[in-house]
């Protein structure tokens, strides 16, 4: 656990990364800020970091590190540019020392993961006590995130500090529809955000990552939050969460322009509960994990989204990806999406279509299983499972319309404890991937006649 990072990773560096951690010998305290092309907000980004080191740790060595993955809109520059905020309007006390601020290329395969593995590098040979990483085009970021990411593991003695933001009901619905149960279900602590993006990570932490032989995988690309959150927990690390009000980002329509991520999210998760079966299988129920910070309601941006192209994407998806489906899953779980297919077609559909969470849990389930099996591609298995998720998001934005936030979250713990009581499902097929599918066992004879309503 205590080992530096490997010869290998250490090579990986470039120059210009080697030549600052000469010049600045040690920190204390590293944040890193990913980015590509984000030269719109990533100034807000860093301002709020850096003001948050002077503001809460004024007496501790800091570095901000933006990794950059070639950037052509002049975000490297505009880290480099910003200016120090007045420190009379936000310091409590004399700063000891400056903040220094780098803008660095990463090597490796193009996604947020190389960046990390570079912020991570020159986090340990800085032999920084605390590494804190933070989205680029946040817009909702102030100094006290920074606190409340760093505080913990600097005086708390945690290893993980997640996220926890107030979002739209309709923003992260791949974490809500299956990220967030699914880890909770699998390892137990009730980490809201385990793809949320900003974290704090002791050195121990940031050690066991380097560790690691995944950085030229997909974890390099979209899976490297939930690779971190994973790791974590599965191998014991001591993990909380820390309250930071709203998420405000460049949010997107659900059905749109996710499919790559979800794609990519979902086999990194898929690896993961390989990797750690033996973690997950014995474990059951959820757990709370603690909560730092003060938790308070937010004004939230909404979040477009277009149900009908949705449900269309659903329907089309059982006429194309029929064959794939049937391999991937139990004839029950086939017949209720039968059902919803034609019901996703019927006039008022936008209004009345419901994909229920025994469905949808066991499918979740089943298809880890084909995965795990690798009844199809695997490739081609994660591809035909995005209509299926636009299906799900439909039906959770019928059915959550004309509810509140709070309402909302409480349906998101039925949802949680779905995934709960039917992960004796999920332990049946993985320890017997290649036994015929249990016909029944997840959707009952009812549930499919009623086509997924719980």
């Amino acid at each position: 656990m205590e080992a530096g990072p490997s010869r290998k990773s250490a090579l990986t560096m470039p120059a210009a990364a080697q030549a600052a951690i000469q010049e600045l010998k040690e920190a204390d305290i590293v944040i890193g800020i990913p980015s590509y092309n984000n030269a719109r907000t990533i100034g807000h980004v860093v301002r709020a970091a850096v003001a948050g080191l002077q503001k809460y740790f004024p007496q501790y060595r800091s570095v901000v590190v933006n990794s950059d993955g070639g950037s052509k809109d002049g975000t490297p520059e505009a880290v480099l540019g910003v200016e120090a905020a007045d420190p009379r309007l936000l310091l409590l006390s004399t700063p000891l020392s400056g903040v220094h601020r780098l803008s660095l290329p990463y090597h490796g395969v193009p996604g947020k993961g190389s960046a990390f593995r570079m912020i991570f590098q020159m986090a340990s040979e800085l032999n920084a006590r605390v590494c804190c990483v933070v989205d680029s085009d946040l817009r909702s970021i102030t100094p006290e995130w920074i606190d409340l990411l760093v505080r913990p593991v600097l005086h708390g003695g945690f290893d993980f500090v997640a996220p926890y933001y107030h979002r739209h009901k309709y923003d992260g619905t791949i974490t809500n529809s299956i990220i967030y149960p699914l880890t909770r279900a699998l390892y137990g602590p009730r980490i809201r955000q385990p793809i949320g993006g900003d974290f704090g990570l002791s050195a121990a932490m940031v050690r066991r990552y380097l560790q690691h032989e995944d950085w030229e995988s997909d974890v390099a690309r979209f899976g490297i939050d939930i690779w971190m959150t994973t790791t974590a927990v599965a191998e014991n690390f001591q993990v909380c969460q820390a309250f930071l009000g709203a998420k405000l980002h460049d949010a997107k329509d659900p059905g749109a322009d996710l499919s790559a991520m979800l794609q990519q999210v979902l086999s990194s998760v898929f690896a993961l509960t390989a990797r750690y079966s033996g973690a997950w299988r014995p474990r059951t129920g959820s757990q709370p994990c603690e909560l730092f910070g003060f938790r308070y309601d937010v004004g939230l941006e909404p979040v477009a989204v277009n149900v009908e192209r949705m449900l269309d994407a659903f329907a089309k998806g059982f006429e194309d990806l029929r064959d794939v489906w049937g391999i991937a899953l139990s004839q029950a779980t086939m017949r209720a999406l039968a059902g919803l297919a034609r019901a996703a077609r019927e006039p008022g559909a936008a209004d009345t279509f419901h994909l229920g969470d025994r469905l949808w849990t066991g499918l979740v389930y089943e298809f880890a299983a084909a995965w795990r099996r690798e009844a199809v591609e695997r490739g081609h298995i994660m591809r035909s499972f995005t209509p299926l998720y636009l299906g799900r998001v439909a039906s959770w934005v019928i059915e959550t319309r004309p509810m509140d936030a709070n309402a909302v979250e409480e349906r998101m713990e039925q949802l949680c404890l779905t995934f709960e009581a039917m992960k004796p499902y999920l332990v049946e097929l993985w320890d017997n991937p290649l036994a015929p599918y249990p016909g029944e066992t997840a959707i009952t004879a009812k549930e499919t006649a009623h086509a997924g309503n719980d």
